[in-house]
């Protein structure tokens, strides 16, 4: 099949990795003979991130940058790398090589074999704390089932063929949850399995609060699952409050008083507690609606690296 590959390469103050990325990608894809471009979008990094994505492309023409014109996020990132980029296929993947470039190989060649969307899965997280390994297990259960594919391992590290990467950018949604929607489009799909490998350099720039963040923002923008929860949770305390009432009342009945305090101090905790969480999960819906009603643009360019890209200079809905 051939063609040229689009490596895109989100970047947030990575200032130390860029260069021994783009090294590295290249002397890979160069022994494979795989024809390609990297793509950097520099995420408005606060560091030399720009300075050394440019610094790279000078030393290989095959290098194009993006930046922003602050911090838009990653899932925006993503999307700007996928519409400048320019080959038959794109891949996706970190700037600290946590997701290993060999396999980009294996994923191109399962592109040539006729698949659209090639995912690369987990089969370890590498050093990562307990906590940060369970809220992601519970992350990765509820996306599952909210979203009907198997979301457990899977990552940013990814193949699209220009099929699956147009029917990505059609979307108009603004508020977008890459690992979901890549495998939401369909098409005839394969995996690739990976270890993450520790950071080259550099810290990780996701903490606790951020992760939690990410995750309740992308249930939020892609599925509706959390409603349905609310519903049940209705549902329950219904239940609960008859099954209460018709206590009280036998026991009106048969001459025995109610232990009245107690029983209404827990009646008006539960339905406190369960009306301020339903509020606070409509809350967020209400948010991801005024959102998308805005129809700002996803992210704003601010400069670009390489002749290609002065379409690049202007916001993209």
């Amino acid at each position: 099949m051939g063609g040229l590959l689009s490596v895109v390469i989100p970047a947030y103050n990575e200032e130390e990795t860029v260069s021994d990325a783009a090294r590295e990608i290249l002397r890979v894809l160069d022994e494979a003979r795989i024809p390609c471009e990297l793509v950097f979008v520099d995420d408005g990094s606060s560091d030399g991130t720009w300075e050394r994505v440019r610094a790279a492309r000078a030393a290989d023409g095959r290098v194009r940058g993006v930046r922003f014109s602050r911090n838009f996020g990653k899932e925006a990132a993503l999307l700007a790398g996928i519409r400048f980029a320019a080959g038959d296929c794109c891949v996706t993947l970190d700037c600290d090589l946590q997701h290993p470039p060999e396999k980009i190989v294996e994923m191109y060649r399962l592109w040539e074999a006729g698949f659209e969307v090639v995912e690369g899965v987990k089969v370890s997280r590498g050093r990562e704390s307990a906590a940060h390994r369970l809220c992601a297990a519970v992350f990765y259960r509820i996306m599952t089932r909210a979203v009907g594919y198997e979301m457990r391992g899977r990552s940013d590290f990814k193949l699209l063929g220009r099929r699956a990467a147009d029917a990505l950018l059609s979307m108009p949604e603004k508020d977008t949850f890459y690992r979901a929607l890549s495998a939401w489009v369909g098409f005839r799909s394969a995996t690739v399995e990976f270890e993450v490998a520790p950071r080259r350099a550099g810290q990780s720039k996701w903490s606790a609060g951020k992760l939690i963040s990410y995750a309740v923002r992308n249930i939020t923008s892609f599925t509706s699952s959390p409603m349905r929860i609310v519903t049940a949770l209705g549902v329950l305390m219904l239940v609960f409050a008859l099954a209460l009432g018709a206590q009280t009342v036998a026991n009106k009945l048969q001459g025995r008083a109610a232990e009245g305090f107690t029983t209404v101090i827990i009646i008006v905790l539960l339905t406190g507690s369960s009306v301020m969480v339903s509020l606070g999960v409509m809350g967020h819906y209400l948010t991801r609606m005024f959102d998308e009603l805005k129809a700002r643009p996803r992210y704003i360019v601010a400069e670009t690296a390489g002749e290609d890209d002065e379409k690049a200079a202007r916001a993209v809905p």
